[in-house]
């Protein structure tokens, strides 16, 4: 299956569609910056926000060659649960409400709190997470109250492995 065939044609969504750009992302700081900026520009993803009862609620907000732009809505509850992403890499950031990740790496468990950074713009360090492929993480909304959040991945999402409440074995890193 293709994009195109499962989210349908991006050209025919003005908001998937950006001329606004001098050139795509190609770098993990370009990837940021347009996070941020997207982030920042609350008119573009506001009135796109929807919230579900059953599940979290997502929307496509951009694509470009090698990357794409969602938009979560969670409400309060509502969890990831333990997944990576494959083989993509990514950028995420809260732009609404708050939101608990949980991570496993090989020095162990972590856990953080995403916050939106002040006036709903993030901040030039520590407003969000950048990962790599193979990053395993769960992503929950522990708090009362909804909470938005803005993903980039690249190259695009074409794969999510859950792993309920079996997380696997990390194989130890190698000197």
């Amino acid at each position: 299956m293709s994009d195109v065939s499962i989210a349908g044609d991006p050209l025919a969504f003005p908001h998937l569609a950006r001329t606004d750009l001098p050139g795509h992302p190609t770098t993990v700081a370009g990837y940021a910056r347009l996070v941020r900026e997207i982030a920042a520009d609350r008119d573009r993803w506001a009135p796109l926000v929807r919230y579900d009862a059953l599940t979290r609620w997502y929307a496509r907000l951009e694509t470009g060659p090698g990357y794409e732009v969602w938009l979560l809505s969670w409400l309060p509850g509502q969890s990831s649960g333990f997944h990576d992403h494959g083989d993509s890499s990514g950028v995420m950031t809260v732009v609404q409400g708050e939101l608990v990740e949980r991570s496993l790496t090989h020095a162990g468990e972590g856990a953080r709190t995403l916050k939106p950074g002040g006036m709903g713009v993030p901040p030039a360090g520590g407003w969000g997470r950048v990962f790599s492929s193979g990053y395993l993480h769960e992503v929950v909304n522990a708090t009362l109250e909804p909470a938005v959040s803005i993903h980039l991945y690249s190259p695009g999402l074409t794969e999510m492995n859950q792993y309920g409440a079996v997380v696997p074995e990390l194989e130890p890193e190698q000197s």
